[in-house]
């Protein structure tokens, strides 16, 4: 057994304990243990990047207990992925926490903040559904602190859709769990394969009537339509780096529907093979859609990412909804660029609004810095639209190239143009009352805090740097999506790996 996929698990449970304690030694204790666990996180997600490139998945039994009976993480280039892009999006948000001095606003933020590490980790490393269920959970608990840290009425109410919505999905994901259990008898992803392929005709109703269920639940995760009317508010509400941070619970619900729906329902599952794909496909064209529209409408320049982001998930669904190995690997490309330039936009938006004072697009006082913020505002704006030369745009040509040979290639090239190109109506107008809407020349915002700001430029530079390593992290993802398709080879690797010392 690999100890490594232990490690993105265990890192920020132990730090999260530590920061607890660390409690009387002051903030800037709990602020520097913080960081530093974070940029440990990232080395233990660079060396299973590394790892997990090799193709062989990396199985660990907790308890030394095999899978199926025993509870499994398991190790391969999705899981590495995932873990990867949120250690490289939560170190620029920590520091943005800390720079700013948001973290002091209230009790406990680091905690929470490793907390939903561990959360978002287990989620990711995990080979079995009901402690995918209690990840979530973990997850979801850490992220109601955080989005609700420093108060205001605004936040509160935002938190509270928040809160309620997402336990109408647990109370849903348990149900869908209980009728999977009752039908295969067992929760491990890799065995629920090989039972849903032998699963009697009789069976075959209950079982495809639980997998929309669970799909119901990763879609509200991933903001889906009809359920994604909770994020715009709660985004757009909550402090800058932990909107930063939320940039990848999306994603966590798209992981989870490529990993559960992509395993348990793939190319063995006989009548259900890939059941869920036009469903992901059609509610992924209304998504952006409607994204799209919200972009145009928002009234501030938070909520305007707040749909960013959604147009972004959308366009992730997409991609898993065509159903091929490429267009896994235009997804798996565009999902990294999309996390981490969300999270740089929320934290500009920030600090564009401590400069003017508010982020509402009403005409203000000119902000210090107005060049640079303008100027960054621009190239996070080509970015997040899909516009050349940054790395939006070849994730977009990326989707649609995979999508060429779909029968509804023409619909997903008319909507993801026409969202688009709204799109950059909406940014244009947005830079413009910003920036030009002036009712003074005489800057009355706080200055720009440049430590805060080389956050924004850590997560903005990925726009570029993914346009010059194109083709090797293009070669990364090729490889990440032809592992996921060889599904028999993940359920063979998990099945047999055997306990330390012999089998128990």
């Amino acid at each position: 057994m690999n100890m490594l996929a232990f490690l993105p698990v265990i890192t920020p449970l132990l730090a999260g304990v530590m920061i607890l304690l660390a409690r009387v030694g002051g903030l800037n204790l709990q602020r520097l243990l913080s960081l530093l666990s974070v940029l440990l996180l990232l080395f233990v997600a660079l060396d299973l990047m590394q790892t997990a490139v090799q193709g062989v998945p990396q199985v660990y039994a907790l308890g030394n207990w095999v899978a199926p009976f025993g509870i499994v993480l398991v190790l391969d280039g999705l899981s590495a992925l995932m873990v990867l892009v949120t250690a490289l999006l939560a170190l620029p948000a920590l520091w943005y926490a800390v720079t700013t001095k948001i973290d002091a606003r209230g009790a406990h933020f680091h905690v929470l903040f490793q907390l939903q590490l561990f959360g978002l980790n287990g989620a990711f490393m995990t080979g079995d559904v009901f402690n995918l269920f209690v990840f979530f959970e973990v997850l979801l608990l850490a992220s109601y602190g955080l989005l609700l840290h420093g108060g205001g009425a605004q936040r509160t109410k935002a938190g509270l859709h928040y809160v309620a919505i997402n336990l109408i999905g647990s109370t849903l994901f348990l149900f869908a769990v209980g009728a999977l259990y009752g039908v295969l008898g067992t929760l491990n992803m890799a065995d629920m394969a090989v039972k849903v392929s032998q699963a009697p005709a009789e069976d075959v109703g209950v079982i495809a009537a639980a997998g929309l269920l669970l799909l119901l639940v990763f879609g509200l995760k991933a903001a889906m339509f009809p359920l994604y009317l909770w994020l715009p508010q709660a985004y757009a509400n909550t402090s800058a780096p932990v909107a930063a941070l939320f940039a990848i619970m999306t994603k966590v619900g798209l992981y989870a529907i490529i990993r559960v729906h992509g395993l348990v329902f793939g190319e063995s599952a006989g009548a259900l093979a890939h059941f869920y794909a036009p469903w992901v496909l059609g509610l992924g064209l209304i998504t952006l859609l409607l994204g799209a529209l919200g972009v145009m409408a928002a009234r501030g320049l938070r909520e305007q990412v707040a749909y960013l982001v959604l147009a972004s998930v959308a366009t992730l669904l997409i991609g898993i909804g065509l159903n091929s190995v490429e267009a896994m690997s235009a997804t798996l490309f565009y999902l990294i660029h999309s996390t981490l330039i969300a999270g740089g936009f929320f934290l500009l938006a920030d600090l564009i609004a401590r400069g003017r004072g508010d982020d509402r697009f009403v005409s203000m006082a000119a902000m210090p810095q107005a060049v640079l913020l303008g100027a960054t505002f621009m190239f996070a704006a080509i970015a997040m639209s899909g516009l050349p030369p940054l790395s939006g745009f070849i994730g977009k040509v990326l989707v649609l190239m995979a999508a060429l040979d779909h029968p509804a290639f023409m619909l997903v090239l008319a909507i993801v143009l026409l969202a688009g190109l709204l799109m950059i109506i909406a940014l244009a107008r947005a830079g413009s009352l910003l920036f030009y809407n002036v009712q003074s020349d005489m800057p009355s915002g706080e200055a720009l805090n440049k430590s805060a700001y080389a956050a924004v430029v850590w997560l903005l530079a990925a726009a570029a740097l993914m346009v010059v390593f194109a083709h090797p992290l293009t070669q990364l993802t090729d490889a990440i999506a032809g592992q996921w398709a060889q599904a028999p080879f993940y359920v063979q690797t998990v099945l047999s790996t055997p306990a330390v010392g012999g089998t128990r």
